[in-house]
């Protein structure tokens, strides 16, 4: 097919396919993987200090000339009260019993030693470091820092789980927007932290693409050919995959995580806060279901920040029962083959769709 568009010239790239940011899971080989087969990789920065950002840009940059992209956490950080002190606490020690119960052995932070970066610093790093493509997500960035990413000359990508959301991104002079529908691994890039959107990828999609102007990326369950096309026929110009890539060699993931996501069923995929405080799509396991619909779940940051170190623990002891495993809803086979392979296979199939 002819994959020039407004998003393939916007970003300079000749195959409009993102690869998706996932903070934990994608690496600079996989970024450069991406970038290097003519898509775009996806530099997850999460919320990293300025200078862990900068390291981690200069190492991508080392292994590839071409395009692309940095993604930052663009939430608010909810405020310190005597309530979260207390609640905090009471996680603390629910999750210290859970561990202990279950044969971890976690040293969990006091509330005082957690670090909070704000984004405000990574856009420091990032304008210093001269990446022109930055996506975000958890809402949209603040006025004064659409000016100074615009006066560096930054292509700006935004995420929204909602018309409302793809239409105030437009409205705040972002160039390309990145549709998330329900299915998508990982965080909900929701403005809001409760009562997300839960609307379906393909809804979401033909509606954003009626109600906004500039170009749309879409995100959630795109896994072969036919779902890509699928997505193109109602408006998408760039395709953003994830899960797809999550097996690959350039994961990661340690094999045990990559074994126990080929293992999963459709069922087994949910919607749950109990790692991080925002929802998020990944595999059911014991520390969901032992948290999940209780009190002890701080807002993000705090918990995420909390559950940082039992993962940590889990995942040094290889024990999938612990560790957040972000999936999206399109259960298939994960291929073990290399980013590039696995990318260029899906042109590859998409070429031989339309020429049949």
């Amino acid at each position: 097919m002819n994959w020039q568009n407004n998003i393939s010239q916007v970003l300079d790239i000749k195959y409009p396919i993102i690869q998706a940011p996932m903070f934990g899971v994608s690496t600079p080989e996989m970024v450069a993987a991406a970038s290097n087969a003519n898509c775009l990789g996806s530099l997850a920065l999460g919320d990293m200090s300025g200078n862990d950002c900068s390291k981690l840009i200069r190492q991508t940059k080392q292994l590839t000339a071409k395009n692309f992209s940095v993604n930052i956490f663009v939430h608010q950080i909810p405020e310190v009260t005597d309530e979260l002190r207390i609640n905090y606490d009471k996680t603390k020690s629910f999750l210290q019993e859970l561990s202990k119960k279950n044969h971890l052995e976690v040293e969990f932070p006091n509330l005082e030693d957690i670090k909070l970066n704000s984004y405000h610093e990574q856009i420091k790093a990032i304008i210093t470091e001269d990446c022109k493509i930055v996506s975000f997500t958890f809402g949209n960035l603040d006025s004064e820092s659409i000016e100074k990413l615009k006066n560096n000359g930054t292509i700006l990508i935004g995420t929204c789980t909602s018309v409302n959301e793809a239409v105030i991104l437009e409205n705040s002079g972002i160039d390309i927007i990145c549709v998330q529908g329900i299915e998508a691994g990982g965080h909900r890039g929701s403005f809001e932290n409760y009562n997300i959107p839960q609307i379906g990828g393909l809804s979401l999609l033909s509606q954003v693409y009626d109600a906004v102007k500039i170009p749309i990326v879409y995100a959630g369950g795109i896994y072969n050919h036919r779902t890509l096309l699928a997505t193109k026929t109602l408006g998408a110009q760039g395709f953003q995959v994830g899960t797809m890539l999550m097996g690959s060699q350039e994961s990661a993931l340690q094999d045990f995580e990559k074994q126990r996501l080929n293992d999963s069923k459709e069922e087994d995929i949910i919607l749950t806060k109990s790692f991080s405080g925002r929802y998020a799509r990944g595999i059911k396991n014991t520390f969901i279901e032992s948290v999940e619909n209780t009190e002890f779940i701080l807002p993000y940051p705090y918990q995420n920040k909390l559950t940082n170190a039992l993962r940590k623990a889990a995942k040094a002891d290889k024990n999938s029962e612990f560790v957040s495993i972000w999936t999206g809803q399109s259960v298939n086979q994960l291929s073990r083959k290399s980013t590039a392979e696995i990318l260029e296979h899906l042109i590859d199939k998409v070429d031989k769709s339309e020429i049949s």
